[in-house]
């Protein structure tokens, strides 16, 4: 009797260890830490890869979007819009570029917004570089699943000028109505450049026919009336259905605006308790909970080495429509580092970040497109 219990014992122990293996097994292959799923090099020929967006496919892939220099390492540079995909939720991705988007513009195309409209289609946003003078959105769509693509349409059309859109910043509201925000910094006539920014957006109600510009065009300042920087801002609507704008500054944090029409009027740009240097911020809906995503480059109490620098990056949740933050994470926070334009998608239980790294020491800052896969549970835990 007691050699069969002890046999008995002896094989519960064997199972048991053989199911931690298992899981044990099954969590390495989707571990909660944050994991590099691809990265973009530069090499010959192909000094910078910058910065992307993401849209899933029907089929279940994903399509990642980036910009691919040719002609230098500077935004002016000759470059074109490639695509990577990945079949396994963004864990690894293929290995060769296909052609989106070749450089038909003056200088070149970038900053690409991927989007889902609600008819159906795929909507792909970029802006075509021509000049100094001339730097607008276009817009091209696809029925296919992004196989093939219309011819593109001009989305500023009224005022020649360099606006400035980020990637991943175009959003299609509840209603419908799909909102670029820009800041232009000069136009055919002006003495020189204006970089501390105009900010404005333009709307389209009819999937991006015909666009209008806002009644409100920004400019920022501080309580004693000097200007600020306000550049690259993005949008997030909220619960409410207003819209909150966040904007990079020099004012020490993100300045924020709200709109309660849609986009077409706002309120005065304020300082936020979004610490940051000049760089740019993001932040998504996160659609398993419904809180907000916040990825930036927190300067909060920042220590001397990353002072003024775009590291540490880090993530972090609001719970209350972006009135406090919490969860702070820090993905990368190498001093040299350079962490920015980034883009955001949600792939079930796990977040996808497609952004700029590489080291400013040897000047390189923007010069490696990289994407970053953490899991819902980390980011809560």
């Amino acid at each position: 009797m007691k050699n069969k219990l002890s046999k008995m014992l002896c094989f519960l122990l064997i199972l048991s260890a053989a199911w931690r293996n298992a899981d044990n097994s099954q969590a390495d292959e989707t571990p909660l830490e944050p994991t590099t799923a691809l990265m973009l090099s530069p090499g010959d020929g192909n000094p910078r890869n910058s910065e992307g967006d993401f849209i899933r496919l029907k089929q279940g892939r994903i399509m990642f979007v980036y910009t691919r220099f040719t002609g230098g390492g500077h935004d002016h540079a000759a470059a074109s819009l490639m695509a990577r995909f990945s079949d396994d939720d963004g864990k690894s991705w293929s290995d060769e570029d296909v052609e989106v988007v070749s450089n038909e513009g003056g200088f070149n195309v970038m900053s690409v917004s991927l989007l889902r409209l609600q008819t159906g289609e795929i909507a792909l946003f970029y802006i075509r570089k021509n000049s100094h003078f001339d730097c607008r959105p276009m817009l091209r769509i696809s029925n296919d699943e992004g196989k093939t693509w219309s011819e593109p349409t001009l989305c500023i059309a009224d005022e020649v000028g360099y606006y400035v859109l980020n990637n991943d910043r175009v959003i299609q509201t509840k209603n419908g109505r799909l909102i670029l925000p820009v800041a232009l910094h000069n136009k055919p006539g002006d003495p020189k450049p204006d970089w501390k920014g105009h900010i404005m957006c333009y709307y389209s109600d009819d999937n991006g026919k015909t666009w209008r510009r806002s009644k409100t065009v920004m400019e920022a300042y501080d309580e004693d009336g000097k200007r600020l920087v306000a550049q690259e801002p993005g949008l997030v609507e909220l619960k409410d259905g207003s819209l909150m704008m966040f904007i990079r500054s020099d004012a020490g944090s993100q300045l924020l605006s709200f709109s309660q029409d849609g986009g077409d009027t706002w309120s005065e740009m304020k300082p936020s308790n979004i610490i940051s240097p000049v760089s740019p911020a993001s932040i998504k809906r996160i659609p398993k909970t419904g809180d907000l995503l916040l990825v930036w480059n927190n300067h909060d109490n920042v220590d001397e080495a990353h002072r003024g620098k775009r590291t540490p990056l880090n993530v972090a949740v609001s719970k209350d429509e972006g009135k406090t933050w919490g969860n702070i994470k820090t993905l990368a926070d190498d001093p040299n580092g350079w962490y920015c334009y980034t883009a955001v998608t949600f792939v079930g239980d796990h977040v996808l970040l497609g952004h700029c790294t590489g080291d400013q020491s040897k000047r390189a800052g923007l010069n490696t497109s990289k994407i970053t896969r953490f899991s819902l549970e980390w980011l809560y835990e």
